[in-house]
């Protein structure tokens, strides 16, 4: 007996994503004696089985890092932008502190520089968290910048004559189909006529902290802060820029491919379809 098979494709019902928001800009240096503050990774959030409606196509949103704080002026970074997919918004990072200014919350937060505080992590607030707090400047003279926050840890706090603050670390993630490390914190700036360390940027992509001169950037689509910038007795430096965000969506390669727009990479691994979006657009299952 013939058996007719009744309509048309097997279209996924739930996916597994990652979201990385774009890191924050480190702060940039405007007085001698003030490192500035490393920028916050951006927000990073995952989850698996979420659930779409085949034939309705969701919006896939790349935040861009934020700028770095520039040398000798108006001298924060910015904070990163919101990477989004469908209804999940991770937030871009908070941006490092300028010389003697606190940092900005944000998905993760940016550091303080001199004694002043870092910014939040985890704003807006999400469960689980989407990333953690910034780190403090040093609260004595040589005045270093702290680290910004990263997906898996907090900024570290500078240390008087010893270092500035180290980037929080990023949290790992296999969906791309090998492990990759995301979100990592900025480091912190010193000055570099003075004793001890510029911060190390976190894993996941955070710009280290400049020693003596401009901070490095965060890393592009890890959604790293960049670092804060150093001085020297005569000059300024800039701040580092954060790394764009990205947006990881797979789903069981039993299920048809999807349709999408903004020309993501589209790979098929370990038993599942996976689509790397680095530019914005859209996805149809």
């Amino acid at each position: 007996m013939q058996i007719l098979a009744f309509g048309g494709g097997n279209p996924a019902t739930a996916v597994d994503y990652l979201v990385v928001g774009g890191g924050a800009g480190g702060g940039g240096t405007v007085t001698n004696n003030y490192g500035g503050g490393g920028g916050g990774a951006g927000g990073f959030r995952t989850d698996t089985s979420f659930a779409v409606t085949p034939g309705v196509a969701l919006t896939v949103t790349i935040g861009a890092g934020g700028a770095g704080g520039v040398a000798g002026g108006a001298n924060d970074g910015a904070s990163g932008n919101n990477s989004v997919f469908s209804t999940i918004t991770s937030a871009g990072g908070g941006a490092g502190g300028g010389s003697n200014r606190v940092g900005v919350a944000g998905g993760s937060g940016g550091a303080g520089s001199a004694a002043k505080a870092g910014g939040s992590g985890n704003t807006p607030s999400t469960s689980p968290s989407q990333g953690n707090a910034g780190g403090t400047g040093t609260t004595n003279p040589p005045y270093a910048g702290g680290g910004g926050g990263g997906a898996g840890a907090v900024g570290g706090n500078a240390v008087d004559n010893v270092r500035a603050g180290n980037g929080g670390n990023g949290t790992s993630n296999s969906y791309s189909g090998s492990a990759v490390t995301y979100a990592g914190g900025g480091g912190g700036g010193k000055d570099s006529g003075q004793p001890g360390t510029a911060g190390t940027g976190g894993t996941g992509g955070g710009g280290a902290g400049g020693d003596g001169g401009n901070a490095s950037n965060g890393t592009a689509n890890l959604g790293g802060g960049g670092g804060g910038a150093g001085l020297t007795a005569v000059s300024n430096g800039a701040g580092g820029a954060g790394g764009s965000g990205v947006v990881i969506i797979r789903y069981a390669d039993t299920f048809d491919p999807a349709t999408t727009t903004g020309s993501p990479t589209e790979t098929t691994s370990g038993g599942y379809r996976i689509y790397n979006f680095t530019g914005s657009g859209t996805i149809t299952f």
